[in-house]
C-alpha cells in the first residue's frame, strides 16, 4: 500500500489547493500526518521533503522518489524527461545520518519519449546499485510522448510492465488499463511482469466505493500486488485521510471485501 506523495512536484500544486481539497493539504506536513496516523505499506515522496521532515514523523517507512519534472510544458509540445536529483549514494547516506526508516526508492520511466534510452540506462544502474544496498526499487512506469497513441492501451500498459520486469525492479507501478474489462486487461500486465510485483496508480479523486471497489478488483480479480494511492488520500482532512489509509489496507493486506473496508471508513 503505497501512499504516493511526489505530485508537490508532478502535478504543481493543483491537487494540494482548490475547491474539493482541504486546505490543510496545502502544507507538505499534512502528508506526513496522513503517513505517520494511516496504516500504510509506505510513503513515497521527495528526498528534500523526507529531509525537511521526517525526523518528526521517524516511524514511517519512506520511499524516497529520486526523479520529479513538473507538468508546466505539456507532452504535445515536447517528449517528457526525468532524470535523478539525487543518487542512492546520497540516500543510503541520509538513512544512515538520520537513522530514518527509508526502505526503498522509485524512479519514473517514460517509455516511448525520445528520451527512452537515457531514462532506461539510468534506471537499470539506479535498481541494481539501491538492491545491492538492500533497498526496495519502484519503478514508474509511464508510456509517454508523440510516439505513444494512447498510454493506457492495455498492451502498451502490459509492455511497460514487462520493461519493468527486465530492468530487474522489486515492483513496477503502471496506470490501470483503458477498457471495456479493465481487470481483466490488467492480468495481461500482471502475468507480463512476471516475478517482478504489479501495483496500479491511483488516478485523480472520485467516490469513495467506487475507489475501493476499482481497488478489490485490481488486486482480487487482476492479481495486482497492491496500489499505489496520492490524490484520493491527501486532499481529504487528515482525520478522513487516516480512515481512508485503513480501508484501502484492509483490501490489501487482509482481504477484506469492500463492503468490509467501507465500514472501516465509515467508522469515526
Amino acid at each position: 500500500m503505497l501512499f504516493a506523495g511526489d505530485q508537490k512536484v508532478e502535478h504543481f500544486n493543483k491537487d494540494f489547493y482548490g475547491e474539493g481539497i482541504t486546505p490543510e493539504d496545502n502544507n507538505p506536513e499534512h502528508m506526513f500526518e496522513i503517513a505517520s496516523k494511516g496504516r500504510i505499506g509506505a510513503f513515497a515522496t521527495q528526498f528534500g521533503f523526507i529531509a525537511k521532515y521526517g525526523m518528526d514523523f521517524q516511524k514511517v517507512p519512506y520511499i524516497v522518489k529520486l526523479n520529479s519534472k513538473t507538468n508546466l510544458v505539456p507532452t504535445k509540445e515536447k517528449d517528457p524527461i526525468s532524470t535523478s536529483w539525487v543518487s542512492v549514494a546520497d540516500v543510503l547516506e541520509l538513512k544512515k545520518t538520520s537513522k530514518l526508516n527509508i526502505v526503498g526508492v522509485g524512479y519514473t520511466v517514460y517509455l516511448g519519449t525520445e528520451y527512452e534510452k537515457d531514462m532506461l540506462a539510468e534506471a537499470a544502474r539506479l535498481v541494481y546499485a539501491a538492491q545491492y544496498n538492500g533497498l526496495i526499487t519502484i519503478l514508474w512506469m509511464y508510456p509517454r510522448g508523440k510516439a505513444v497513441p494512447e498510454e493506457k492501451d492495455p498492451l502498451i500498459v502490459a509492455g511497460a510492465a514487462s520493461v519493468g520486469a527486465a530492468l530487474g525492479t522489486d515492483f513496477v507501478k503502471v496506470n490501470y488499463p483503458k477498457s471495456d474489462n479493465p481487470a481483466e486487461a490488467l492480468k495481461i500486465a500482471v502475468t507480463a511482469a512476471g516475478r517482478t510485483k504489479l501495483i496500479c496508480a491511483g488516478g485523480s479523486k472520485e467516490d469513495t466505493a467506487t475507489f475501493l471497489e476499482t481497488l478489490h478488483d485490481q488486486i482480487h480479480s487482476a492479481g495486482a500486488s497492491g496500489s499505489a494511492t496520492g490524490r484520493n488520500i491527501h486532499e481529504r482532512t487528515l482525520e478522513e485521510a487516516v480512515r481512508f489509509c485503513n480501508a484501502i489496507s484492509a483490501i490489501t493486506f487482509d482481504n477484506k471485501s469492500v463492503e468490509e473496508a467501507m465500514a472501516i471508513f465509515q467508522q469515526k
